[in-house]
């Protein structure tokens, strides 16, 4: 693609209202991008037949200049552009009518793979949806290796998705609600950075030049519940964002499921609700969703999943690892009193084993395995 061609696409992208149908719609009649931004206001409310911003030379014009400067950034930078045109464009995303018609990303991951599933939920995860998120994800990549788990980077059951993805060996999706030149939130830029470097993809439709705001997180919602087969909500309140992407996957005539959890705990309200209502089906398991979704294992499960879980662990390991299994969720004071070490051995062998997936941190500086 030459330096002009994608200056338009970039340019014809930004307009305000452009929708995978609209976008469609107006090339069917128009050759070319570049045509449109060449058009007289007169052309266009003639093909239009009604009055818009669009027909406004002087807010195309804006668009234009505004491309400009976005190219520059995405050459310097190695920005893939994924046109709506382009063959590699998501096929399940051009399904969904108000889906855009440009995707900024960074990353290999295949944004057509067999599988794809997306899990969301509350910003204030409980350890509850903190276990169910990486047992479930442990179970995928044990039946359908090669997964692809779609989330929005956001605190909670977001990140935890995407960390227990690269946990189990399964290709992630981060859709950002910003443009790519910065990572929101930035505390989980180096996340972001695994996610790319392990063979997943960060995602925007926003340019650099965007400003950020409440809006962009909804509108990010439908990417979410658009490049996916089906949508998890694992833990929500009655209100939520993550209630908003099951309705937009309802309307996309995706899946919904969700995790039920106790009637008074305040972040299982929504997914209850949901279950309750037959908004979504009920999932307590990876084999739920196979048998919901029509889907063949393409492996059999181990029956040791316990030496796939600790390969060559050195002594210091192996000690940790074995407490733990003993006595189950313990302080790191508690482990360095049982065993005569200092706390500063205790911490660097607990971080070594948390990098590798085979422990997690609780709160309060309690850690367990990461599968018992």
């Amino acid at each position: 693609m030459n330096h002009d061609e994608l200056t338009y696409r970039i340019a014809f992208a930004s307009i305000r209202g452009m929708g995978y149908d609209l976008g469609r719609k107006l090339l069917e009649v128009i050759p070319c991008e570049r045509d449109f931004f060449e058009m007289t206001e007169g052309q266009l409310k003639r093909l239009t037949g009604s009055n818009s911003k669009i027909q406004e030379k002087g807010y195309r014009l804006e668009c234009l200049e505004k491309a400009k400067r976005e190219v520059d950034f995405v050459i310097e930078k190695n920005i893939q552009v994924t046109y709506f045109t382009d063959s590699d464009f998501p096929v399940r995303l051009a399904q969904a009518s108000d889906a855009p018609i440009l995707l900024y990303s960074t990353g290999d991951c295949d944004m057509n793979a067999a599988h794809i599933v997306s899990i969301v939920g509350t910003r204030h995860i409980t350890e509850y949806g903190r276990r169910f998120c990486d047992k479930f994800v442990s179970e995928l990549a044990d039946l359908l290796p090669g997964t692809v788990i779609v989330s929005g980077l956001a605190y909670g059951v977001d990140i935890c998705a995407h960390r227990a993805s690269m946990k189990y060996g399964l290709p992630t999706i981060g859709v950002q609600a910003r443009g790519l030149n910065k990572i929101y939130p930035s505390n989980h830029r180096n996340d972001a950075a695994r996610i790319v470097h392990q063979g997943g993809r960060i995602v925007s439709d926003y340019t650099s030049q965007d400003e950020i705001h409440k809006g962009n997180f909804v509108a990010r919602n439908r990417i979410i519940a658009a490049l996916s087969d089906c949508t998890i909500v694992v833990e929500s309140a009655d209100k939520g964002g993550a209630l908003i992407t099951a309705n937009i996957a309802t309307s996309y005539n995706r899946d919904v499921f969700a995790v039920p959890g106790r009637i008074n705990d305040e972040y299982s309200k929504g997914c209850n609700r949901l279950i309750k209502n037959n908004q979504a089906g009920l999932i307590t398991s990876a084999t739920d969703l196979l048998d919901a979704m029509g889907w063949e294992s393409t492996v059999e499960k181990s029956e040791n999943r316990e030496l796939e879980l600790f390969p060559q662990l050195n002594e210091e390991e192996s000690v940790i690892v074995n407490l733990l299994k003993q006595k189950g969720d313990t302080h790191v004071n508690m482990l360095a009193e049982t065993l005569g070490w200092p706390v500063y051995k205790i911490m660097s062998t607990l971080v070594e084993l948390e990098c590798r997936g085979l422990i997690m941190t609780l709160p309060g500086c309690r850690y367990s395995l990461a599968i018992k």
